[in-house]
């Protein structure tokens, strides 16, 4: 009589066969996968798998190629291949393990158990850089390149498992530019994962050169001022991304990658966060809230309040205002708009110049000129302070694009202001306001404050213990719900894992 243990040894066995028939089926449906045979020629037996973007071609063709069109055996040729590291084995788990980091498996035949596993990764890129638009004091340093091999690589790195596909297109009728989708299977949507190919294989341009292009052109608003994708050079940015169900989009000759769905709370996360405590983490997470909207602000109020409300302001105040104000033959509206157009001019000027000279021109312009200003009588030396202040505040932005737009932002606020005083700065809030209420990112809501969800308060508003962050983002309808989160040994810990 069979025994139940029988029965589950016979199913384990029966699922082992399958996954050792199927490995090959899984990891085929990632672009960057190859399973194909030495030659065409149907005597030669050997068949190769390994994914393109984590080998060294230089090693396949000089090492292994050259030995694979001799009638050897695998275990005379785990003799005389001179690779270093070559396994000799038929566990699926390893195959698939070793592939993700950059191993060769040969099999004598396509439907062969066994196969030799040949270390062949890739080692020898160009420098892989930091990140110079999202530099960090604490953390990984690590930036994407403009090779996408590379960049894909480094993702793999990060995420060595099979679930991670990565679905290759060419987009632009002239530059047939190489273009990767990459998602997690079986936590990214499928819809997600379907809205982003359909829309890379509507684009009809000619020349797609960078990555912002194409995040141009498949926004679901191309008319706003908020960036409805996060372009990040950071590697670990992807990773979290990828582990949540964001979908990234690699375009080849690009350093920045493109992560879809976002929220505008996202714009305010810094990958540095997460290398301090949870509280020290929302301490610099609530002082960017605080520095964007005074950024947006300052200015406006000064204009409406020395144009309309001179009532508002306590009197010892007032009179160090209209004293800084004496001299200048200008309205507060020209006076605050012709200094925050000098500072876009000089923040212009030091980008354009080469590195170390347009980094002298904004500390010693900024000083220079200003002084010259508020002592030539064009301005006032409290206006000076507020739009330095304001200046500052817009670049905590941890995302570059977002801080372009809350510097930009604020002159049609200034502009309102000086036509309605504190009036056409509450209305032009209230527009932004709507305007984000109606925004969308990949067909989700961009401010995900409506419905309230549990998981904003998880990791998005605020920052809480690793040991608290249980599920993913609910408005990017991830197929895996829960995170793997807590300790095995102590499934309740009192502290972030540990007692």
């Amino acid at each position: 009589m069979t025994t139940k243990n029988e029965l589950l040894g016979a199913a384990e066995d029966s699922s082992q066969s399958n996954m050792d028939q199927n490995w090959i089926n899984r990891l085929s449906k990632s672009n960057d996968f190859f399973h194909e045979q030495t030659s065409l020629k149907e005597e030669d037996p050997y068949w190769l798998s390994y994914y393109r973007t984590l080998i060294s071609s230089d090693i396949l063709h000089k090492d292994v190629l050259p030995y694979s069109q001799e009638q050897l055996s695998l275990e005379e040729l785990k003799r005389i291949i001179p690779v270093e590291v070559i396994i000799f084995t038929k566990d699926s788990k390893e195959i698939i393990q070793n592939l993700m980091r950059g191993f060769l498996a040969l099999h004598m035949h396509e439907d062969d158990e066994q196969c030799l596993l040949i270390n062949i990764a890739n080692s020898k890129f160009r420098d892989v850089s930091v990140s110079m638009m999202e530099s960090l004091a604490v953390g990984p340093q690590v930036g994407f390149i403009e090779e996408i091999d590379t960049n894909i690589n480094l993702i793999r790195k990060r995420l060595p498992v099979p679930e991670l596909l990565a679905i290759e297109m060419k987009v632009g009728e002239l530059s047939k530019t190489n273009v990767a989708v990459i998602y997690m299977d079986g936590i990214a949507d499928p819809e997600n994962v379907n809205t982003v190919v359909q829309r890379i294989n509507d684009v009809q341009y000619d020349h797609i050169q960078d990555s912002a292009y194409l995040s141009s052109m498949i926004e679901d608003n191309t008319n706003s001022l908020f960036p409805q994708s996060i372009s990040t050079e950071r590697v670990d940015r992807v990773a979290a991304g990828l582990t949540e169900g964001k979908i990234i989009i690699a375009v080849d000759g690009s350093p920045n990658l493109v992560i879809v769905p976002i929220t505008l709370f996202e714009a305010f996360i810094a990958m540095e966060d997460y290398s301090y405590s949870w509280i020290i983490g929302n301490f610099f997470r609530l002082l960017r809230y605080v520095a964007l909207y005074l950024s947006t602000i300052v200015s406006p109020m000064y204009v409406a309040i020395m144009t309309y409300h001179y009532e508002l302001i306590p009197a010892p105040l007032l009179e160090t205002l209209v004293g800084s104000r004496a001299s200048v033959p200008f309205p507060p509206f020209l006076e605050a708009f012709f200094l925050e157009i000098m500072i876009e001019m000089v923040k212009e000027a030091g980008i354009r110049l080469p590195y170390k000279i347009g980094q002298s021109l904004g500390v010693v312009g900024g000083i220079v000129i200003g002084q010259a200003v508020v002592e030539a009588g064009l301005t006032s030396n409290v206006l000076l302070i507020l739009v330095g202040l304001g200046t500052l505040a817009s670049y905590t932005a941890p995302i570059y694009k977002f801080s372009n737009t809350i510097r930009f932002i604020k002159f049609p606020v200034i502009i309102l202001a000086q036509w309605f005083g504190l009036f056409g700065v509450f209305l032009g809030h209230q527009f932004i306001y709507f305007h984000l209420l109606r925004l969308t990112s990949l067909g989700r809501p961009y401010l995900s404050m409506f419905p309230i969800r549990t998981t904003s308060f998880q990791d998005l508003w605020f920052r809480l213990p690793f040991s608290k962050q249980q599920e993913n983002p609910s408005t990017l309808r991830p197929q895996k719900k829960r995170k793997a989160t807590g300790n095995r040994e102590n499934p309740e810990p009192v502290n972030d894992f540990y007692e």
